[in-house]
């Protein structure tokens, strides 16, 4: 589709993935056990189906320089700064905003920057479908991941009836979101087969997303007008703008809403202990480090590459070393190192968030 875009999100600081991530070289733009940054992956999986040149990325002043080290072919209009950071819809209305100057009648498709996707033809397809079912119903798309545990660190989506199929994927209406459940109401969802996870990723036409802010986001809706009229005018507006996310503040309130239910063989990364089994093994559990050694120790996570680590007696475990900080923690408190980095930003230590 040539009226087909992307628009990475990349503004993230990545804090749960602190003391490696940090302000000016977040998780997105950092090399884990070699491979590519999460970001290098993301825009050479999307560029398969979309051009460079249709590939959008914004993210935020602190981290312009790392993120522009790990991209490449990506032109340098198409990365997108924001003047500093007010959740996904602004920079989502602002992408728009972007997109709609280079085409009409455009299409954008909306991913974090930072997922696995095992599957990334069966992505292929499935944005595409996606693609198909906007233009021919002018609906929103998320693409929803079925979910294989009772999950409550993700948001859910309510699945209602089929509404059609398009290149190949049938769409169905969404009934309503929900956010982290509680684990009782986590496995409900998991039993029901009728619910799921949202993955935060998108397709709709910026047309449909004008129309969007308009109704529910009015305030936001006339600063993106006055940016599309004089770009000049962007740090001046930005402070307009609802400081929300595109699920509070678009995708929950609008009534013409599909998915597309799908195994892409996912994870958001989103943590030290999500993030574990794409680690190598190493005794007791995952990670990298120099030499590990571990009698009766299980399900641990080691970041120390330059460390001889010893794990003694431990289970489940997140042990991350770097040059000037050390994280030491129970996996199942890996969704709340955003805190330890709220405090040392309350600190002395301020400068190593």
């Amino acid at each position: 589709m040539d009226t087909l875009y992307a628009l990475v999100l990349a503004g993230g600081r990545g804090t749960r993935f602190w003391p490696l991530s940090r302000k000016e070289r977040p998780k997105q733009c950092v090399s884990l056990n070699g491979a590519d940054a999460y970001l290098s992956q993301t825009v050479e999986r999307l560029s398969r189906f979309i051009p460079k040149e249709r590939i959008l990325i914004v993210t935020g002043k602190p981290m312009e320089a790392a993120v522009r080290s790990v991209l490449n072919g990506i032109p340098d209009d198409n990365i997108l700064v924001e003047p500093w950071g007010r959740n996904t819809a602004p920079c989502i209305g602002w992408g728009a905003v972007e997109i709609g100057k280079r085409c009409v009648g455009a299409v954008m498709a909306v991913f974090p920057c930072d997922h696995r996707i095992g599957k990334p033809d069966l992505l292929e397809s499935v944005v595409l479908s996606a693609a198909q079912a906007v233009a021919a119903t002018n609906a929103f798309v998320t693409i929803g991941i079925q979910p294989d545990r009772a999950e409550t660190g993700f948001g859910y989506l309510a699945v209602g009836p089929e509404a059609g199929t398009w290149g190949g994927h049938a769409c169905h209406t969404v009934e309503h979101f929900m956010e982290k459940p509680a684990p009782d109401i986590a496995q409900q969802f998991l039993e029901s087969g009728r619910h799921l996870w949202n993955a935060g990723m998108f397709v709709f036409s910026v047309d449909a997303l004008r129309d969007a802010f308009r109704t529910h986001l009015p305030r936001s809706a006339t600063a993106l007008e006055n940016i599309a009229h004089d770009p000049s005018q962007l740090v001046t507006e930005w402070g307009n703008l609802d400081a929300t996310s595109i699920d509070y503040g678009i995708m929950e309130r609008t009534r013409h809403i599909l998915t597309i239910p799908c195994d892409l063989d996912w994870s958001d990364m989103g943590s030290w202990s999500t993030i574990s089994e794409d680690l190598p093994k190493i005794p007791g559990g995952h990670g990298t480090a120099r030499t590990v050694v571990s009698h009766q120790s299980t399900g641990c996570v080691v970041h120390a590459p330059d460390k001889v680590v010893a794990l003694l007696g431990l289970e489940n475990v997140v042990i991350v070393d770097t040059e000037d900080a050390l994280l030491v923690m129970h996996a199942d408190r890996a969704q709340q190192v955003g805190k330890i980095v709220r405090l040392l930003e309350d600190s002395d230590e301020k400068g190593i968030t």
